[in-house]
């Protein structure tokens, strides 16, 4: 289209020039199409009459000449917190812009809320977002910090998850940056966190099929040593786990025709390789039909992510692997599926745990804490400074917190406090349980073993469970979270999709992180 007349040599040059030119910036304003931008703003105070922006939300309406303002301003009622606004053809740049709404400028942490309600807000807030842009088919979007880089990060990368593997149609794929030259190491801390917790989403959502004990470990391995070079992962096979006499994981597992797995991960990143390490134990059923005492059918297939403890723990030390933590941590998972079948654990049985405790297995649909069992045992070898263990346990902490909080059974305050700490930074919320004498006495007593795997009174069966696994703990700084309300999300945390939440993961990595810094200043 440039050749209409006969050019020398250097004017056919020039005019190519000009033509690669125009080609490469169409290119570009066809690649700026592609963006989006998110915004924050408050809520109105008391004696203001315009939407008040955030820093980020200030500068963009200036270089738009106050047309942002007076957009949303005769858009409609002021924005509510978590609700969106999107704007079309403001700025070349950014051909859709969303507004987001912030809630209450300032707010802090919630003494009754028990999270710092400020992130929250943000999370939630950028979640909906980059959902908007995604929904708008744009394949990046600049997201504002507002006043927080890292929960912005977070809300921006756990808001847009979803398992989709095995899907031909797939949403479009979103890639969140951060708008403007703020806090980018903040920003890229908050990848990483919400990172962790999708790494334990995919786990927990992959149907078992899919997600057996050996192919568990396997991605496991892979993302570990992905994460750092002072990492050791030993994938114990059924005849390791019959030498260390773990009767009681072994009873569960040979219902199973799927061979069971020991996984055993170790993060050395202690300069001191004899330092005491922290112990983190994963309950990981990869599916649970019930065994012999068999579910109902309805919502069976939710339980492909029982193994939602081994994910969690899991993807909570490939953080703090990446995180490059000075601290040692050693991971253990013993990942296999009840069955029912000919071989299967039966009601009644009665089994012998590896630190030679016997157990009267009167419901074979309680077997979370018979693999757990051994593997508390285990973790004792280790001498560790503690020891941790994350599970979906028992239908009756669901009932009890339901997904509001994971429910914590400790011998230690010192370690309660931390925990807590962490998780009102995360805003994925803990809650104290009790571990009374009261709740021990109904497992241990029993008519044909040491100790029942049930409790003897339908009541309290989170606090029995719990004090079912305190017969395999002798460690003065243990805590056992009961995840099994948190595991999935309807709408209740409203950065998280319908599915598996990958909670508490967030929680976990906070805690390794506040402990490496306060041995750091010890």
């Amino acid at each position: 289209m440039f050749f209409l007349l006969p050019l020398p040599a250097t004017g056919r040059v020039a005019v190519w020039r000009l033509g690669v030119k125009r080609f490469f910036s169409q290119s570009r304003a066809a690649a700026d199409m592609t963006k989006g931008l998110v915004l924050g703003v408050y809520n109105k105070g008391k004696e203001e009459d315009v939407p008040q922006f955030t820093s980020a939300g200030e500068k963009f309406d200036k270089l738009v000449s106050g047309k942002l303002r007076e957009l949303l301003t005769i858009s409609g009622p002021p924005l509510k917190a978590g609700k969106t606004r999107t704007f079309h053809g403001l700025h070349q740049d950014f051909p859709s812009v969303v507004l987001v709404g912030l809630g209450n400028k300032g707010a802090g942490i919630d003494d009754q809320e028990n999270w710092h309600e400020g992130k929250e807000n943000i999370r939630a807030a950028v979640a909906a977002g980059c959902r908007q842009v995604q929904e708008l088919e744009l394949s990046s979007v600049e997201v504002d910090p507002c006043g927080d880089a890292q929960a912005a990060a977070e809300g921006a990368v756990l808001g847009l998850f979803e398992y989709d593997d095995l899907k031909h149609k797939k949403k479009t794929v979103v890639l969140a940056k951060l708008h403007g030259s703020g806090d980018q190491e903040a920003w890229q801390k908050g990848i990483l966190f919400a990172s962790g917790q999708n790494l334990a989403r995919h786990l927990m959502e992959t149907p078992a099929n899919e997600m057996t004990p050996t192919i568990f470990a396997q991605i496991i391995e892979e993302n570990l040593k992905t994460a750092s070079s002072k990492t050791q992962v030993h994938i114990r096979p059924k005849c390791w786990i019959e030498e260390q006499e773990m009767g009681s994981f072994l009873s569960v597992a040979k219902g199973s025709e799927e061979p069971p797995v020991f996984l055993e991960i170790h993060y050395k990143g202690s300069p001191d390789a004899s330092e005491p390490p922290l112990v983190f134990v994963g309950k990981g059923i990869t599916f649970d039909s019930g065994g012999i005492s068999i579910k109902a059918s309805a919502n069976m297939d939710l339980m492909r992510a029982d193994m939602g403890g081994a994910a969690t723990i899991c993807s909570a030390i490939v953080s703090a692997a990446k995180l490059n933590l000075p601290i040692n941590v050693i991971g253990l998972a013993p990942l296999c599926e009840n069955m029912p079948s000919g071989k299967a654990n039966k009601p009644g049985d009665v089994v012998r745990a590896k630190n030679g405790k016997t157990i009267q297995v009167d419901n074979t649909d309680a077997e979370g804490r018979l693999i757990l069992a051994d593997a508390l045992c285990y973790a004792h070898t280790f001498n560790p400074e503690v020891i941790i263990n994350a599970a979906t346990l028992t239908g009756a902490m669901d009932i009890a917190l339901g997904s509001g909080a994971t429910g914590v059974f400790t011998n230690s305050s010192w370690l309660w406090t931390r925990l807590f700490e962490a998780s009102v930074e995360t805003g994925d919320r803990v809650w104290r349980m009790p571990l009374f004498e009261h709740y021990t006495k109904q497992v241990v007593d029993c008519q044909l073993a040491d100790v029942n795997n049930i409790g003897k009174y339908r009541s309290a069966g989170a606090c029995t469970a719990a004090a079912f696994l305190k017969e395999f703990v002798t460690h003065p700084k243990w805590a056992h979270l009961d995840i099994a309300g948190v595991m999935t999300n309807k709408d209740e945390v409203p950065y998280l999709r319908k599915g598996m939440t990958g909670r508490p993961t967030r929680t976990l990595i906070e805690f390794l992180l506040r402990f490496s810094q306060d041995k750091a200043r010890a």
